[in-house]
Parts: structure tokens; C-alpha cells; sequence
């Protein structure tokens, strides 16, 4: 298959007859990689079981992992559920159109080839010009899961795109990078109390704002077994992986510390899911996503609760130097083994590494900056062919805890903590 690429000169000014051909693919049972704000996704009928079968293969994705359905205005999502619960539609006025995914029971609209055989459907209403006008012209809903490789790094950049599915699909559309850089926050509201399922640019903070309490699924906290259904993409099977073998160091709690005790964790899995309420998290005001509003990428991190944390970024001193000494020695214990080895650091600590292809995710103070720049960066190590990644970690408030959930994904839960 020849795959075409079309280039979108203006995103502020889209015309119909850029995208013509594409809604006509997608209406015909064909795919179509394009832009959204969080990364670039390859899109579907999502009411043709067909084409959901093309995703799949193309991905080479498992058949029991749901697809997401993507709309263009709110209007679009009644068709294709039994029922708006109220913490849906507050959800939707609060962060729609925006990085937020939420599973609904599905109409019989929609097929089981789309939802992984699930008697739910997973939606969004993305805050990108060129996705949401596709969309429209396409005249149905687009399931559109990340345009690369089940398994691997999600794409931020057509080129990405390019480089996992030239020759796979009809269509990519190439927008510029994107904006946010990591996929939208699923929340199922099919629940009486609305679970997230995957942490993103909506943060848990936003989300307990508006609904006063909100519960977290296991999934976020380490892997799932293998005899569970994934709800939503993302949650099962291992995900935003490099090629490399990556390892995240993390610093300890207190007594950890003290101990001197070095732990190599695999998930620190809870049982349960956890609740989260209004009065319990950091105020969420200045939290809508939308014309004007900002996201969760946009917010500066907590204070960690250790005392003497830097408010900014969520780390002491102490902390900070134990977690950079402990990257630079098993970089160079890998390195004098003979072994190729990338160093992940923040624009603060770039001058405390000296070995290894070492390169900044972004700014420490600066969640947004990380979460933009991750995949990318992850892609760019694949590039320069190394066998080992050893990264530094970060809070996991606010957008921390989707940073965190995909760089623990692309670990397998590999952490040294110290």
C-alpha cells in the first residue's frame, strides 16, 4: 500500500478542501493518521467493524484492547451510548473539547470490534483544529488509538508516524507537533463512582474539582494480570516502550532513606481502587481545559510532602543529589561494560552527567515541558541505538502522575529507589 502524506499549511486556518480526501477515506472504511493535541492518532469508521479490524492490524494491537471513539461535538456522543450519567455531562462542560477520554455504556450503534468486546464505549472530543474539522467532514465517529506500533513509543510528529505505519494505512495528515504530548486521561463514568483509568493532562486534581470524589483503578498503579480485561487502551498490556532496556530511579520515603537500604521494585500495586475527593486534593481552580482555559500540562508540580521539598519541584536537596548519583553510577557501570547507554536529566541537573548520551526530558519546574518532550525523546534514543536507559523520575502530582505512569509502563516497572 502507498501511503500519501498531506502537509496543513495553516492549523488557524483550515480548509475543507485540505481534508476532503481524508474524511472520504475514513467514511469508506480506510485509515487516517492525524493530529490531536495530545499525540497523533490513527483514525477509523469507529461504527465499522471493518475498519476497527484494520486498526487493529495495523497496530498490530490486541483485538481485547478498546479503541476510543472520537467526535466532533457533543451532540455526536447520544447516539452512540445508552445513557449520559451526570458526571459525564459535568466532565464534558467542564474539559470538553480537551485531552479527556470517558467510557460510557455503549448503544448498539456501536460495534463490539470497537470496544474490545465490551458492553462500554470510550469517547472523545479533542481540542485540535485539524482533528476536530476531519471529523466533521468525515460525517461518523473516529476511533483513532495512537498512530504507531502496539507496544511502542506514541507518535508526537507526522515524521514518527511515518517511520511505524508508511505503507500500512492510505493517509497521513501532517499537522506540526503536537501540544500536550501524552495521551488524554480516561475516566469511566459508567461506574457510581467515575474511576480513572489512565492519568493525563486532565489531572486528578481537575477531575476531584468537579466531581468532589473520584477513584483511581488499580491498572495506574503497576500492571494487570494477565486473565483481566483491559477497560480502556493503555491499561493491560506494556506500553510506550523504547527499544533500550529503561530503568527509573526514584527517590525513597523517609525511613527508606535512612535505612540506606537501595530497593529495585517492580509495581507497588494496590489492591482496590483508591479515593480521591475534592477536600483532600490541592485546589483545582484555573484547571478547565478548552478556548482560554488551562490543562493540568500547564500547572507547576506540588510540594512533596517531605519537609523541605522545593515547592516547584516536589524534591529536597538530598533527594535530588541521591537520585542523580545513583543514574550516574549505574550508567557507568553499563558503560565500562562495554554496553551504549542514554541518561534522561532535567534542564537543571544536565551539568551533573558526564557519561553516556545524556539528554534533558525539559525543565524540572516545568511539567508541561516534560510531558512534551518524553516520547520524542524516548524515539530519539531508539535513533542513537543504545542498549540501556537509566532516567530520573518526578512527582506524580498533577501532570507528574501520567509522566510517571507511562515512563513506569515503558520500564516494566523497573525502579531503583534510593
Amino acid at each position: 500500500m502507498e501511503t500519501k502524506r498531506i502537509i496543513i499549511e495553516d492549523r488557524n486556518h483550515i480548509k475543507d478542501e485540505e481534508l476532503k480526501e481524508a474524511a472520504s477515506i475514513l467514511r469508506s472504511g480506510g485509515l487516517v493518521a492525524f493530529p490531536t493535541e495530545t499525540v497523533y492518532g490513527l483514525g477509523g469508521n469507529a461504527l465499522d467493524e471493518d475498519a476497527a479490524r484494520k486498526i487493529y492490524a495495523a497496530k498490530g494491537r490486541p483485538s481485547d484492547n478498546p479503541l476510543i471513539a472520537h467526535v466532533s461535538c457533543v451532540e455526536e456522543v447520544a447516539p452512540l451510548v445508552k445513557e449520559i450519567p451526570e458526571a459525564g455531562r459535568k466532565l464534558m462542560e467542564a474539559f470538553w473539547p480537551g485531552p479527556l477520554t470517558m467510557i460510557f455504556p455503549k448503544s448498539e450503534k456501536v460495534p463490539y470490534g470497537t470496544t474490545g468486546g465490551l458492553d462500554t464505549v470510550a469517547i472523545r472530543m479533542p481540542d485540535d483544529p485539524v482533528a476536530n474539522r476531519l471529523i466533521a467532514l468525515a460525517g461518523v465517529p473516529v476511533a483513532a488509538p495512537s498512530a504507531n506500533t502496539s507496544g511502542r513509543l506514541s507518535p508526537t510528529t507526522a515524521d514518527h508516524v511515518w517511520q511505524d505505519m508508511n505503507g500500512r494505512i492510505e493517509m497521513i495528515i501532517d499537522g506540526g507537533p503536537v501540544g500536550i504530548g501524552v495521551e488524554s486521561t480516561i475516566v469511566d463514568v459508567s461506574s457510581a463512582v467515575p474511576s480513572v483509568l489512565r492519568p493525563g493532562a486532565i489531572t486528578m486534581e481537575m477531575l476531584a474539582e468537579v466531581l468532589g470524589e473520584i477513584s483511581v483503578d488499580p491498572a495506574i498503579l503497576g500492571p494487570l494480570s494477565a486473565d483481566v480485561r483491559p477497560k480502556a487502551p493503555g491499561m493491560k498490556y506494556k506500553h510506550y516502550a523504547p527499544k533500550a532496556d529503561l530503568t527509573l530511579v526514584e527517590p525513597g520515603t523517609g525511613t527508606e532513606r535512612e535505612s540506606g537500604a537501595e530497593q529495585v521494585t517492580g509495581a507497588e500495586q494496590k489492591t482496590g481502587a483508591e479515593q480521591v475527593t475534592g477536600a483532600e486534593q490541592k485546589n483545582g481552580a484555573e484547571q478547565k481545559t478548552g478556548a482560554g482555559q488551562k490543562t493540568g500540562a500547564e500547572q507547576k508540580t506540588g510540594a512533596d510532602r517531605n519537609t523541605g521539598a522545593d515547592p516547584e519541584t516536589g524534591l529536597d536537596e538530598t533527594q535530588l543529589q541521591a537520585m542523580i548519583c545513583k543514574v550516574r553510577e549505574l550508567s557507568r557501570e553499563k558503560i565500562e561494560a562495554g554496553y551504549k547507554v542514554g541518561v534522561i536529566c532535567t534542564d537543571e541537573s544536565r551539568g551533573c552527567y558526564t557519561d553516556g548520551e545524556v539528554r534533558s526530558i525539559g525543565a524540572r519546574k516545568s511539567q508541561a515541558s516534560v510531558a512534551h518532550n518524553l516520547y520524542a525523546l524516548l524515539r530519539e534514543f531508539d535513533d542513537l541505538g543504545v542498549d540501556y536507559i537509566f532516567s530520573e523520575s518526578f512527582p506524580k502530582d498533577h501532570l507528574g502522575q501520567a509522566i510517571m505512569n507511562r515512563l513506569s509502563k515503558a520500564a516494566g516497572y523497573k525502579i531503583v529507589k534510593v
